[in-house]
């Protein structure tokens, strides 16, 4: 059976990645819908300093405005429609793509790109982490300078937003002892040479909470039981995990290669892997899928040569 789709595209989630692909498609005069859960650019606002993207954003917040004006502008267009829902599953077919709603409700599209990002990992997450019971630790990302000065702080692996933060707050007076896995030793090169950072690297925690919310750490490295803290300041930076709907393939990290994917859908940024999180790379990725289903796609009625 032909289905004729709803529209040209849908784009999955908009972050970077998914703004960029729903701004490309619309300029494309693609018909567009932008599918998100939440807000244009909500992952953005947790984003303290920008030093690394095109243009004048010096912070998320300022990035994730300048997202909310680009989608309006292409929907006073009439070619970009944004819908707040959630997504659950994404199918190819050979003649059209289909997104699944949480509510039942089934999309169509020509192609699908789905840029639904990443999500932030707990102590439960972590394997080289043991606690006897689940703490609510606070990110690093949401303290600020003052819940940190003038004592040290533990802070649970060295994700990137470690450097945002530390960029966010050139001078605050922080000390910063950052356990993490060897394997993510490959994230901490932006902030060893920061005085007020001391790298551990741990093959293995404990936390145990005490009294007065303080937490023992103790943990293997570079020596068994090499490390042993107590403080009141613990804080997490433990990366995170893909956020994807179901019907994408995924490798045993749980990330989407595009070449996995049905031809009809679109991987786009941090969704694609853990090496390569950044929001202009995300930006760049996201143009890059929906021009990708513009060439690869049929002529479709209201789409105009470029």
């Amino acid at each position: 059976m032909t289905i004729t789709p709803d529209t040209d595209l849908i784009v999955v989630g908009a972050g970077p990645a998914g703004v960029a692909a729903a701004v490309m498609a619309a300029g494309l005069h693609m018909d567009t819908l932008l599918v998100e859960a939440t807000a244009i650019g909500s992952k953005l606002t947790v984003i303290g300093a920008l030093n690394n993207v095109p243009g004048a954003w010096t912070s998320g917040p300022e990035l994730a405005a300048a997202h909310k004006q680009d989608i309006t502008r292409h929907q006073q267009t009439g070619r970009l429609t944004l819908l707040t829902a959630r997504a659950e599953r994404v199918t190819g077919h050979d003649n059209h793509a289909e997104l699944t709603l949480h509510d039942g409700r089934t999309l169509t599209a020509h192609d699908i790109v789905v840029a639904t990002g990443v999500t932030a990992l707990t102590t439960t997450d972590a394997p080289w982490i043991t606690t006897p019971q689940p703490l609510p630790l606070p990110p690093l990302w949401r303290m600020a300078p003052g819940d940190l000065s003038d004592r040290a702080t533990i802070v649970l692996g060295a994700d990137r937003p470690l450097g945002t933060w530390l960029r966010a707050h050139p001078d605050a007076p922080v000390r910063l002892e950052v356990l993490h896995p060897p394997a993510d030793t490959y994230k901490t090169s932006e902030v060893r040479d920061d005085p007020r950072v001391s790298l551990v690297p741990v093959t293995r925690a404990v936390l145990d909470p005490l009294a007065q919310g303080q937490v023992r750490v103790t943990a293997d490295g570079p020596s068994p039981g090499g490390y042993r803290r107590t403080a009141g300041a613990v804080v997490t930076n433990l990366g995170s995990s893909p956020a994807a709907p179901a019907g994408l393939n995924r490798e045993a990290d749980g990330y989407c290669p595009p070449d996995r994917q049905h031809p009809r859908v679109h991987v786009a940024g941090d969704l694609k892997g853990a090496r390569m999180q950044r929001v202009s790379v995300a930006m760049g990725d996201g143009a890059r899928a929906a021009l990708t289903a513009y060439y690869r796609g049929p002529a479709v009625s209201g789409r105009s040569a470029v």
